[in-house]
């Protein structure tokens, strides 16, 4: 990782090797905090934009409030320190990782005794997997780890506790020889990546899970779904089994960190023509021009850097 100079912790500007915690902060043992993965891109024009910041803080308040942590800041002063961080360390381009976590005050299971600390990162991060694997595809398979079982831990909530689930789903996969893993639900339904949505097309008919697969609701999954339907393609949020990736003509993963992605194979076997298809080929241009800035942003989702921050409502809209 490439360090930048300044992180925003607490309210202050800080050098990037001053950004410390104690090795007893609450969530380093108990996993309790939120966050989330923002990307700003340099437009066409020469400026940078935030893609849906302000979608993206409403998301970590809903995070926030459905494990209990009061983020001590408005919504207001969490996007506009997004801009205040990413300006500070003058970059074009960057990824934005704020985080909401339990502090150092005791250590048990108890965390309520803690301070709520909140910290706002920024480094240059390219793309996800490769240029080849954007135009071609991944390689992926089906993993052995299931996602939490409903009423265990809160799907919705984008909590770091849910991304040891993550880890284990992503491991396994590399271990094996992939790039990926897809994770089923407890019901041995589809549910999603280790950190993407996933969709499926078949006869020109856009497929995802609805969020109670143990999905999240991503930012950048709603992104695609507008998208999509707005040029025409029929998108449904339906249960889908296994084998409909088996029998898909197109396969792709969405997110924040893999944009839109294509999958080429899932367990081997090859995916429609085991290259990207048509369809993911026209919404990935077409995601891309808007983040670019090269198509007009007829949604307001484009946060220009050096703006003010756009009023967020403070809940859960929305990887």
């Amino acid at each position: 990782m490439e360090k930048s100079e300044r992180i925003w912790l607490d309210g202050r500007l800080v050098a990037w090797d001053e950004a410390q915690v104690h090795v007893l902060t609450h969530s380093l043992h108990y996993g309790l905090a939120v966050f989330e993965g923002i990307r700003c891109y340099e437009c066409h024009d020469g400026r940078s934009a935030i893609f849906r910041l302000r979608e993206h803080v409403d998301r970590l308040y809903g995070s926030a409030h459905v494990l209990d942590l009061p983020i001590p800041y408005s919504a207001e002063q969490i996007a506009a320190a997004c801009l205040e961080v990413v300006r500070a360390n003058d970059l074009r381009e960057c990824y934005i990782r704020p985080i909401v976590y339990r502090g150092y005050d005791s250590l048990g299971v108890n965390p309520l005794p803690c301070p709520v600390d909140t910290a706002i990162m920024v480094w240059e991060w390219g793309a996800y997997f490769t240029k080849e694997a954007i135009e071609e595809g991944l390689d992926v398979k089906i993993s052995t780890w299931a996602r939490n079982a409903p009423n265990t831990t809160p799907a919705m909530a984008k909590s770091v506790a849910n991304y040891a689930n993550a880890q284990l789903i992503k491991m396994e996969a590399i271990a094996d020889g992939y790039a990926e893993g897809i994770a089923l639900d407890t019901y041995g339904n589809l549910s999603e990546g280790s950190g993407q949505n996933i969709f499926i097309v078949r006869d020109g008919i856009i497929h995802t899970p609805p969020v109670g697969n143990s999905v999240l609701w991503g930012i950048t999954r709603d992104s695609v779904m507008t998208i999509a339907r707005e040029m025409g393609f029929e998108v449904r949020e339906q249960t889908l089994p296994r084998e409909t990736l088996y029998i898909a003509d197109e396969v792709f993963f969405v997110g924040t960190a893999v944009e839109v992605t294509p999958i080429r194979s899932v367990d081997r076997v090859k995916v429609g023509r085991g290259r990207r298809g048509p369809v993911t080929e026209a919404i990935q241009q077409r995601f891309f021009q808007i983040v670019k800035g090269e198509a007009p942003d007829t949604h307001g989702w484009l946060q220009a850097v050096n703006a003010p921050a756009a009023a967020t409502s403070g809940t859960a809209k929305g990887r």
